[in-house]
């Protein structure tokens, strides 16, 4: 059966040179944490994580906007927790369009190859994408630069796209569930809260998470620790 899909490869570059210098525990360490952030971030955006790959995932979206967003998020997350001097980075390959979807839950085609040929491609913490798919970023995410690229196994070079966060202009307030910087003009989503300030959100689905929190306990309700928030 053919359909429409959205693919990335992710994985860990410095990984093995890690494990070389800080050894296996801190190698598993590693591998834990960046999955419990990516598990995480994709069940909220909706996007499926289709196989690990030892320090690496293959992932799918069946919408392309959710699944550029989720990258967009684990590259941020990854910038804000390793620093320059780190010899980890995050590198990501995202390409679209149809398969084969085969025994339900594997899929053959050229999208596949070309998202895993750009995230062998991607150096540095590079989030590289097909140019097709600049059309579906969120508001807050951006091309950063264009080039055509020769991929092994492509007969013809390709126009990719280098993905990051989009600069903003003012004051920027963080998406209250996974952080990343908004200001009103780039928020995709705005609630007012029960005091009738706005709140910005990055996607409908950090909207979900927030409006489905837990309430904070009772004796907590309007103190300074736990203001009047309810949506």
């Amino acid at each position: 059966m053919r359909v429409q899909r959205s693919f990335a490869f992710t994985d860990l570059s410095g990984f093995t040179a890690l494990t070389e210098v800080e050894g296996d525990e801190r190698a598993v360490s590693v591998i834990s944490a960046f999955r419990t952030l990516l598990r995480e971030i994709c069940s909220r955006r909706g996007v499926r994580i289709a196989k690990w790959l030892g320090d690496g995932a293959m992932l799918v979206g069946v919408e392309c906007k959710p699944l550029l967003a989720a990258m967009l998020e684990l590259h941020y997350a990854a910038d804000r927790v390793w620093t320059a001097g780190d010899s980890l980075a995050i590198c990501t390959g995202v390409a679209g369009g149809e398969v084969i979807l085969l025994e339900g839950d594997d899929y053959i085609g050229h999208p596949v190859n070309v998202a895993a040929r750009l995230s062998d491609q991607a150096v540095g913490g590079e989030l590289l994408a097909q140019w097709t798919l600049v059309g579906d970023l969120p508001n807050w995410g951006a091309a950063l630069d264009r080039s055509d690229v020769a991929l092994r196994g492509l007969e013809h070079p390709m126009t990719v796209a280098r993905l990051g966060m989009r600069p903003l202009q003012g004051t920027a307030v963080p998406d209250p569930v996974c952080r990343i910087p908004l200001t009103r003009e780039v928020a995709e989503v705005i609630a007012v809260d029960g005091l009738g300030n706005e709140i910005w959100f990055c996607s409908d689905s950090c909207k979900d998470t927030w409006e489905r929190r837990p309430p904070p306990p009772s004796d907590e309700l309007g103190s300074l620790r736990t203001p009047l928030l309810e949506l």
